[in-house]
């Protein structure tokens, strides 16, 4: 059944001085709210290996931010901003990357009212080297603030290339400032592989290769996932009733060498960022319908609460293993709608590492949906303890709490 949820429950008071701007110079100095048995305590994120036990598992989501935010300007000389959401056309992420005359992208349009029929070019100098790209934007179709937007240049370029060097990195509203050049580095994880991402998974941006190396010496296995993070991700739930919001859809990937992990060898495993949790628990829905329709099909956002699941995680681990081997699969591609609030089974993750979210997120609901509820704990102990809070903010490490 699905769980009726009042989002204002979910509130706390978030001002404008407690949300971090700006990174700190080093990235593993912030600092670390541990909470285990309901109990939490502070210390320093470079401190996070001591906490972890020797031989678990620890996933990373090792997608790449995008420069995904591009200005452009209409012959009339309004400005207008595009969001690059999703690829449309070619519609997987590396063949669109790699397109070097025209693509098309889902993207928010800035000033769109403003934007009637017409070709907008690209802003910049006359003497620029991206000149020579003539840059072009037309609107294909238009639906509120987002729309299908037909990118094309000149010069033979990949699309990758483009966005390097004409799109800036998106980072969140919230921060109230432009992109500045210390984005480019720190609003990246150290472990950025795979782009896609159009936001960042914020918990890995503590991670150095000190504390990485220091995980390791513990046994502790490490392991990617990757989930390629929308702009939905981080927005508020805007209906009184959890029940009414609507969950967009993310792409994710898990390598068979992990699934096999996961099934057999029974570490503790320790998921990096929300974006993690939910890319591993999406995969038992992900088994379970292989199991009962024989294919792999998006999780929809209230698969985990329609119904009772008997199937045992193994097994539904199992199937996917299966498939994937039937069909000579290394990757396991697939995506989620998956939305976890209080009332959620995890199957997978009993620790996370996760920064501090905004009041009334989805975020926050799957924050309490671990800890059995007790989020107010966690965040009444940041906010009497000087924790920095959102992106760029502090860091957690949460023991799950079971029924």
């Amino acid at each position: 059944m699905i769980p009726d949820i009042r989002i204002e429950d979910y509130n706390y008071p978030l001002t404008e001085d407690r949300i971090a701007k700006y990174p700190l110079p080093q990235r593993d100095a912030s600092k670390l709210l541990v909470y285990k048995d309901g109990i939490p305590s502070e210390s320093v994120f470079r401190n996070l290996p001591s906490y972890l036990p020797e031989g678990a598992l620890m996933v990373f989501n090792d997608t790449k931010v995008v420069p995904a935010r591009m200005h452009f300007k209409r012959d009339s000389g309004a400005h207008i901003e595009i969001f690059c959401l999703e690829p449309i056309l070619p519609a997987e992420y590396n063949t669109n990357f790699a397109s070097t005359v025209s693509c098309r992208w889902k993207c928010v349009i800035g000033n769109s009212k403003r934007w009637k029929d017409d070709i907008l070019h690209y802003e910049c100098p006359e003497d620029s080297p991206l000149a020579k790209m003539d840059l072009s934007a037309a609107l294909i179709s238009r639906e509120g603030q987002t729309g299908i937007v037909e990118f094309s240049w000149k010069g033979g370029e990949p699309f990758s290339r483009v966005l390097e060097e004409c799109g800036q990195v998106p980072i969140p509203p919230y921060l109230n400032r432009n992109t500045e050049p210390i984005d480019l580095e720190r609003y990246q994880t150290l472990y950025a592989h795979i782009r896609g991402s159009v936001a960042a998974p914020t918990a890995g941006l503590h991670f150095t290769e000190a504390v990485l190396e220091a995980i390791r010496a513990k046994s502790i296995d490490t392991q990617n996932v990757c989930l390629h993070v929308g702009a939905g991700t981080f927005l508020p739930v805007k209906s009184s009733h959890v029940s009414e919001h609507p969950m967009h859809r993310e792409p994710f990937s898990v390598s068979l060498s992990l699934l096999e992990e996961l099934r057999d060898s029974g570490r503790k495993c320790i998921a990096v960022g929300t974006t993690s949790v939910r890319t591993l628990e999406s995969l038992y829905y992900a088994g379970v319908s292989i199991l009962e329709k024989g294919e792999a099909e998006d999780v929809a956002q209230w698969a985990p609460y329609e119904r009772e699941y008997d199937i045992p995680t193994k097994d539904a681990l199992g199937a996917i293993i299966d498939y994937m081997k039937e069909r000579s699969l290394e990757e396991f591609r697939l995506g989620t709608r998956i939305i976890i609030v209080p009332g959620f089974k995890f199957r997978i993750v009993d620790m996370m590492v996760t920064n501090f979210h905004q009041p009334e997120s989805t975020l926050i609901l799957l924050i309490s949906a671990f800890v059995g509820g007790d989020w107010k704990t966690i965040y009444n102990f940041a906010l009497s303890n000087g924790f920095r809070f959102l992106s760029y903010g502090d860091s957690s490490l949460l023991f799950r709490n079971c029924d």
